[in-house]
């Protein structure tokens, strides 16, 4: 009987840590654990280059380490969120500025992921209807479809030599 309430117990505490309901002695590890990723997200997309501008998007403050949040949802697997801030609020080009994170991200996180991108909220006329286009895998599917698209985000996101 002692064992199978060991068990029981054992199985409890595992469901409770992982679904976050109870921060047990794991959390402060699972925490840094996810700041370490972040940072790993951060150093990916740091580099993509805007498409206007011979800068980085670090350069223009369009990413910064705040802006990447990463949750652990499951064994081995992580949600990424990028909120990232357009020069103006008016920028043309802040979908394709998405488009160039999620291609990057896709091609080069070492891990498990879901990936969610936004326009930092309050920062473009259009937030709304672009956090929906970047997020849309169809939409995203399409867009690299087109030569003179993909040809641009890959100049984007290639490293520099």
């Amino acid at each position: 009987m002692s064992l199978v309430l060991g068990l029981l117990s054992h199985t409890l505490n595992r469901v409770l840590r992982y679904s976050g309901l109870r921060r047990g002695c794991h959390a402060p590890r699972s925490h840094a654990m996810e700041q370490d990723k972040a940072l790993e997200v951060y150093d990916i997309i740091r580099t993509i280059r805007d498409p206007e501008k011979p800068n980085t998007l670090e350069e223009l403050e369009v990413v910064t380490e705040n802006c990447v949040e990463v949750q652990e949802i499951g064994e081995d697997e992580h949600l990424v969120i990028i909120r990232f801030t357009p020069t103006v609020p008016h920028c043309s080009l802040a979908t394709l500025i998405g488009l160039c994170l999620r291609i990057k991200l896709q091609r080069c996180l070492p891990f498990r992921h879901k990936l969610e991108i936004y326009i930092t909220e309050g920062t473009h006329s259009t937030e709304e209807d672009i956090n929906k286009q970047i997020n849309d895998k169809e939409r995203v599917a399409a867009a690299m479809e087109n030569p003179n698209l993909r040809e641009i985000v890959e100049q984007c996101v290639t490293e520099p030599d």
